[in-house]
């Protein structure tokens, strides 16, 4: 039996949810998993993303770390498997290249069991990074919004409104998760606390009725500016296209610039010069299971 799992793209944060929303985006990676005789093969498979140097292909490539994890829980086990990943996220750059990867391996370790994702396998993709933003949004697709309870993750999926049409504006440079938290203070002042807040509740308003308040929804107190050391050409975009009226925040970690559209372009007149600016719909599926037998 061959699978092929296909993981969206996810964004997360939306401005003010920091570590709570997510939003699947229409760029997917593809995993092909093979059970085999014995061993381990990886192949790594660049498709346009352009990272793929450095990328391990044993055991400590994160979908195999992932798959195996999936598979300790389920209590299965396999001979040995062969996997072709066609990897289409870029990495490093605030669109959930790692948690695609961990949904994708997580998804393979249950398609190997014969069962369907549960919210069991929300857990195991939250444990790799400590929050399930991101891999909510990739397992379940639309937007989402992610919470913990001591050291269970949970995640509910809510509907976008069908106007919204996200931009991305993906830069070369890359930026490190680890490094842009250790960028944010320890404690945050009352009243940006409370702004931040009531942008959040009017964020989950914004996405899934009323696309016309995502400009006041989207507005942020709590961790895009002390970041824009870790990027400052991503953050004077955001606020450029700001300037200009367009919903822009920062895309997870960044440096990525994501901007909550209703017309899928960027205003004429902005300067995005070292940026790749694409299109990409709402994903509204999630992770994706083919099986073939032949």
């Amino acid at each position: 039996m061959k699978y092929t799992i296909t993981v969206p793209a996810s964004t997360a944060n939306l401005g003010p949810g920091f570590d709570t929303f997510g939003l699947a985006l229409a760029l997917h990676d593809v995993v092909e998993v093979e059970v085999t005789a014995s061993g381990l093969s990886v192949e790594v498979i660049d498709a346009g993303a352009g990272d793929m140097s450095g990328v391990p292909t044993d055991e400590s490539h994160l979908v195999v770390r992932a798959l195996r994890r999936a598979c300790r829980h389920l209590d299965v086990s396999v001979p040995g498997l062969a996997l072709r990943c066609h990897n289409a996220i870029p990495h490093a750059r605030g669109l959930g290249s790692s948690a695609a990867a961990v949904v994708a391996g997580i998804a393979a370790g249950y398609a190997l069991a014969g069962k369907d994702v549960d919210e069991g396998a929300l857990q195991l993709a939250s444990e790799f990074e400590g929050h399930a933003d991101n891999a909510a949004a990739s397992l379940l697709g639309g937007f989402v919004v992610a919470w913990q309870s001591g050291t269970t993750f949970h995640a509910e999926r809510l509907e976008p409104h069908a106007a919204i049409r996200p931009v991305v504006a993906v830069p070369e440079e890359r930026s490190s998760t680890d490094q842009t938290r250790g960028l944010l203070p320890d404690y945050v002042p009352h009243g940006d606390a409370a702004f931040t807040a009531s942008r959040s509740a009017l964020t989950v308003h914004a996405v899934t009725s009323r696309p016309d308040l995502l400009f006041a929804a989207t507005e942020d107190r709590l961790h895009q500016e002390y970041r824009e050391p870790a990027y400052p050409a991503s953050v004077r975009l955001m606020r450029a296209l700001r300037a200009r009226g367009v919903a822009a925040v920062i895309s997870g970690a960044g440096p990525t610039v994501l901007a909550l559209t209703t017309t899928g372009i960027l205003p004429d007149g902005v300067d995005v010069t070292g940026f790749e600016v694409m299109p990409l719909p709402v994903d509204p599926n999630g992770v994706r299971l083919d099986t073939d037998s032949a």
